[in-house]
């Protein structure tokens, strides 16, 4: 039987990139710093003033947003409705920073473009939670749960959550827009955590 451990926000991620500083410097020109557009739910992540455009070998993608700040490795976070236009290379499902086995793509922004050889995901859904949240629900780092929400009509189980536990993170579960429309959300959610 499923046990109800708590409610968490829902937030919907559209297609994004992070970008090295390397990165950065070739897309947008030697020593460019991103430009704040507004703060996101999660300390000191950003959603840049900047956009690119992100080319498969099927297609492009223009006015990818740019989150800050800048990363160690870029990566580009697409939706499964996005790799089918995209690329003919099969998309996988993985965390944020686990990009062994990504997919390969090209950014290109208005001072030059970069070819990469990974970096290209559709993101696992997940659960950023704080060490106190985690405690209080009985989950660990890395603990796989359920989320329940949807509208009337709509109402769906994700299987195959991440918690992902660190004193950074503010609590606030992560789907996608293919995700979200399919059950008939929008942001600001909440969803129930199951196990």
């Amino acid at each position: 039987m499923e046990q109800i451990m708590a409610e968490v926000l829902v937030n919907l991620s559209n297609r994004h990139i992070h970008l090295s500083q390397e990165d950065v410097d070739v897309l947008f020109g030697a020593g460019y710093e991103l430009k704040k557009l507004k703060d996101l739910m999660q300390p000191g992540q950003f959603a840049a003033e900047e956009i690119v455009t992100i080319v498969g070998d099927k297609g492009r993608i223009e006015k990818v947003r740019v989150l800050g700040p800048c990363r160690a490795e870029s990566q580009c976070e697409i939706m499964q409705s996005d790799a089918v236009r995209l690329t003919t290379v099969t998309v996988p499902v993985k965390e944020s920073g686990k990009l062994d086995g990504s997919a390969s793509f090209e950014i290109v922004g208005p001072a030059g473009s970069v070819k990469k050889d990974r970096g290209l995901i559709i993101a696992k859904r997940h659960i950023h939670m704080d060490p106190e949240s985690a405690e209080k629900f009985g989950l660990e780092d890395n603990q796989v749960v359920k989320l329940k929400l949807g509208i009337e009509g709509r109402e769906t189980i994700y299987g195959d959550v991440v918690a992902r536990v660190n004193k950074a993170y503010a609590l606030e579960a992560h789907l996608d827009l293919d995700e979200g429309n399919a059950c008939g959300i929008g942001n600001g959610t909440m969803a129930e955590i199951i196990k």
